[in-house]
């Protein structure tokens, strides 16, 4: 973007990107989601700031920038929900220990959640506050304005923002069903919904998976629920029939919907997810090679022990755990009361009992925290967002940052704890005063102890001045700028062939993403360099590809994995057909050798078509022979 003559040229250039991938040209803003980059570019030249910093350092200055608003976002949010700066101080040093599980890879900067999560945390935030009771006016178009901005921005941002949005939906239809808050405010949400979805479907390139998403399925129906329901007059058997089969009746609307849409709008985006689901869940068996690949990544497996003992080591997950199982009792306490005032006021015929309003007004000495409509919300979110953690461990970042908002929420809110001495009947001590006292204790020891136990070890590694060390690919990247040909097009698994792009500049055969099922067949085809296939089959994917230079990794192709059947080389067998699991991963017969392997021994047919042009420890690069020479 900044080496292009107008910002114009250089989004089209991005648009119609024919550079990148050999035989194919791309919309590289919408298949990488390149939005926060664009952005980054106008920001960078408009401020003048070329002549300051170098680009590398402002772009890395903005994403750490977003860091800062996302931890304050969650220092705001634990602030109102407790009423305590205590939570918020909590939150964030809970955030920083755990930083390991609060991101999805902790060395990586322009990872795309990085850009979108910081707007996510400022939305949930602003839903925070609009969903309280003692909001005044000013306040709640604040948060309604904060909150349609940063939803928008949030759905550019990050291609699976919709399936997050949709976890949050569903939270607060639960809401609405419970009665917990009035509808209005949240069909105000829903309409933020639509509108993001519709705004960003027209800047995003007619993004079709926005139409096709579950996001917006739910949403209408939620909302022609909500007309069939305003349609029948309160208080009558009719009414009372729709309150019950309700949920039914959205459930069916939205599967209903989604299914039409899918039927009349052309989509091909994320359809390899359900796959990957149906296999991960036991619903499907495949051979597939990609299926097969994304099932044994580690961080598409449940999560490991040390996950929770990391979180349990700084206390998070035991005060995570208390604070959920009091909110979600009090939650249930609430909601068969407010069930049962609900039949008194339908057998009375009438909208007041006793001179009370059904929606009463709680207060501290209540003890009741499952009666705030924000908090319980988030207890919602939180169990939706936890049991999709406890399935895949690499949407633990997910969760983690909640974890922390929460638990610190709740060890310092008086009102939880009142809710705690009113269930264990104290009578030697005031309640209130109790949990007053407690509130500040509990968090001011928990910091102390965080303090003396976590802050050496972080300033230690703030003082270690780590590296990048890898010397074989620092030389094939070297070798690929003085050797090889300017029209190279090189081969190889995916993850090199996204470092020689980014390195080089030089055009590759495929690239690691996989939200294209053409650059998935790419990527399947182009490892079958370690499959057992013969030298003819490889030359003529490769030429297939017009790929000029085939490079070898010693790593692939000599493999040691740790999970059984789980190394490339062991899929491609599978898929294949060259292992039988069902005998007990029993070789069948081939009568070629493995090709990463026979390659390298350069004799015939392997040097008719392939000849060795440079290699390390690492790395073996061919030279992809134009003219085939057969020797003997």
């Amino acid at each position: 973007m900044l080496k292009a003559p107008s910002f114009e040229r250089g989004v089209y250039e991005l648009t119609h990107n024919n550079k990148t991938v050999s035989l194919k040209t791309i919309n590289a803003v919408q298949q990488m989601s390149l939005y926060p980059e664009l952005i980054a570019s106008v920001l960078y030249q408009a401020t003048g700031s070329n002549e300051i910093i170098e680009p590398v350092y402002f772009y890395i200055g903005i994403v750490f920038g977003l860091q800062g608003i996302y931890v304050t976002a969650l220092f705001v949010t634990s602030w109102l929900m407790s009423g305590t700066w205590l939570a918020g101080m909590l939150t964030v040093a809970w955030f920083i220990i755990n930083r390991v599980d609060t991101t999805r890879i902790e060395y990586s900067i322009p990872l795309r959640e990085n850009w979108a999560l910081p707007y996510f945390a400022c939305q949930i935030a602003a839903l925070t506050g609009y969903l309280k009771s003692n909001l005044n006016t000013y306040g709640e178009r604040f948060c309604y304005l904060l909150m349609s901005a940063s939803t928008y921005t949030f759905m550019m941002m990050w291609e699976y923002s919709h399936y997050l949005l949709f976890l949050q939906a569903i939270s607060l239809f639960l809401l609405d069903s419970f009665s917990l808050e009035q509808s209005d405010k949240v069909h105000e949400v829903y309409k933020i919904y639509i509108f993001s979805l519709f705004l960003g479907y027209l800047l995003q390139f007619e993004n079709s998976a926005l139409l096709v998403s579950p996001l917006l399925s739910l949403v209408v129906a939620l909302i022609l629920a909500k007309c069939l329901q305003l349609n029948v007059k309160k208080g009558t058997c009719i009414a009372k029939i729709m309150k019950v089969i309700n949920f039914y009746l959205v459930c069916t609307l939205t599967v209903t919907l989604n299914i039409i849409m899918k039927m009349f709008v052309p989509h091909k985006e994320n359809g390899h997810m359900l796959k990957f689901l149906e296999v991960k869940f036991g619903l499907n068996m495949t051979k597939n090679f990609t299926m097969n690949w994304l099932l044994c990544q580690e961080s598409l497996q449940a999560p490991s022990q040390d996950f929770f003992l990391r979180l349990t080591q700084s206390s998070l997950l035991p005060f995570y755990i208390l604070v959920l199982i009091i909110c979600f009792l009090s939650m249930m306490q609430v909601i068969f009361r407010r069930i049962k005032i609900s039949r008194s006021i339908l057998l009375l015929s009438t909208c007041k009992i006793s001179g009370k309003s059904l929606k009463e007004t709680i207060t501290l000495e209540d003890g009741r925290i499952g009666g705030r409509p924000e908090i319980i919300y988030h207890v919602i979110h939180t169990i939706l967002l936890g049991s999709l953690a406890m399935v895949i461990e690499g949407l633990k970042y997910l969760w983690t940052p909640y974890v922390c908002m929460l638990a610190a929420f709740g060890v310092c809110s008086p009102e939880l704890w009142v809710t705690l001495f009113k269930w264990l009947r104290l009578r030697t001590v005031h309640p209130v005063l109790l949990a007053l006292i407690l509130s500040m204790a509990v968090p001011t020891i928990i910091g102390l102890s965080l303090w003396k136990e976590f802050f050496p070890r972080l300033m230690t590694e703030l003082m270690e001045l780590q590296e990048f060390y890898d010397p074989d690919t620092v030389e094939l990247m070297t070798w690929i700028k003085r050797q090889a040909p300017v029209a190279a097009v090189f081969a190889g698994s995916p993850q090199l062939m996204g470092v020689i792009k980014l390195c080089t500049g030089w055009m590759v055969t495929s690239l690691p993403l996989y939200n294209d099922d053409d650059l998935l067949k790419r990527n399947e085809n182009i490892y079958q360099i370690y499959s057992k296939r013969s030298a003819e089959d490889i030359y003529k994917i490769l030429t297939s590809y017009k790929a000029n230079y085939l490079i070898v990794e010693d790593a692939i192709c000599n493999e040691v994995g740790t999970m059984r059947g789980c190394r490339v080389k062991d899929l491609l067998d599978i898929a294949n057909g060259h292992v039988v699991c069902e005998e007990g991963d029993k070789l069948t017969y081939s009568k070629y050798g493995r090709f990463c392997h026979e390659v390298k021994i350069n004799y015939s047919p392997y040097v008719n078509y392939f000849t060795r042009v440079y290699w390390n420890r690492s790395y073996f690069v061919y030279k992809i022979n134009t003219v085939i020479s057969f020797q003997s």
